[in-house]
């Protein structure tokens, strides 16, 4: 049985997806999936055993000069591709107009989605051929679950969710591995930042415990703000400009990880990861960190980041055995 998913970002979204992979290929073993995912994220489908292809999109770039010649011919050689194979079943997990209308509607196979009322673009529901009600008062992974059973037709197991990538990562471990922190810093709204006072102060209580703490970043903001947090610190590695992939065997191998809520916080719960989030003005409880060993330390009484102490987050460490 060949399967395309479509689920093109973000990136917590597209890890959100793997579980269902796994609980497919548990019910129907000899299942296999193609996927269509932006291509910023297109190596996290090839950590899964069950994905045979992926097919890179680029719409976040293409609608920039949608119009100019090579970006035409792009989609063109993307609508070829996507075109290659006849699915047994396409499987929107997207639920987003450009998602449908641009990509979904032009493969070819039956195509599964959610319904007007559970799609977060209800229009996106106009070009399934099959639709489905899902609870929107659920977890985005156990939503995508419940597509997938709906979708293939088996019994959505009652069992906890398996990414099922973490082994991806066991061979190439850092030769430093489980003795070290990550600190996700970064994240892409303001309100979601904790103040870099607050790091600093975490920083120096845990290498006072004897403890490395590897700092990642992705743009040149974020690496100054890492510079700025390392200065002086010794024990304190500012990361080099890293893959996805190089960040994840960073993540596979750390003792345990603070994060603000960003990406690479979700893709520390895939990898099975002793993990606390800091959460301010969003909410952990639908697409929050899913999996083993998640911890969630919000802001109280009124959601600012800046009312989280990093003596709590230091508690938390020890009490998850991060921290002797």
């Amino acid at each position: 049985m060949r399967v395309l998913i479509v689920k093109t970002s973000s990136m917590g979204d597209v890890i959100h997806t793997l579980p269902a992979l796994t609980d497919a290929l548990k019910q129907i073993p000899t299942i296999r999936f193609d996927w269509v995912v932006e291509e910023g994220f297109s190596q996290i489908p090839t950590w899964h055993q069950a994905v045979d292809r992926v097919i890179p999109v680029a719409i976040r770039r293409w609608r920039k000069n949608w119009f100019r010649r090579d970006i035409r011919e792009e989609r063109q050689r993307f609508y070829q591709q996507l075109n290659s194979v006849h699915y047994d079943a396409v499987i929107d997990a997207q639920g987003l107009i450009k998602s449908s209308a641009l990509i979904t509607r032009k493969s070819r196979g039956t195509k599964h989605g959610l319904d007007w009322h559970s799609a977060r673009e209800p229009l996106a529901s106009c070009w399934y051929d099959r639709c489905y009600r899902m609870s929107k008062q659920q977890h985005a992974v156990e939503k995508i679950r419940a597509l997938f059973s709906a979708s293939l037709g088996y019994q959505q197991p009652e069992t906890q969710g398996d990414y099922a990538i973490a082994q991806h990562f066991v061979s190439a471990l850092p030769a430093d591995a489980n003795h070290y922190l990550v600190f996700l810093h970064a994240t892409t709204r303001d309100d979601k930042h904790w103040p870099e006072s607050a790091w600093e102060t975490l920083i120096d209580l845990v290498i006072a415990r004897g403890l490395k703490v590897k700092l990642p970043w992705g743009s040149s903001l974020e690496q100054q703000r890492a510079i700025r947090l390392a200065e002086g610190r010794p024990q304190v590695e500012v990361l080099p400009k890293l893959s996805l992939s190089e960040v994840a065997t960073q993540l596979a191998g750390a003792k345990g990880v603070v994060s603000v809520d960003t990406g690479l916080s979700h893709l520390t719960a895939a990898l099975d990861r002793p993990n606390i989030t800091l959460y301010g003005p969003t909410d952990p409880l639908l697409i929050g960190g899913y999996g083993k060993n998640q911890h969630v330390i919000k802001g109280q009484p009124t959601g600012k980041m800046s009312e989280i102490q990093p003596k709590d987050v230091l508690d938390k460490l020890t009490a998850i055995g991060c921290i002797e």
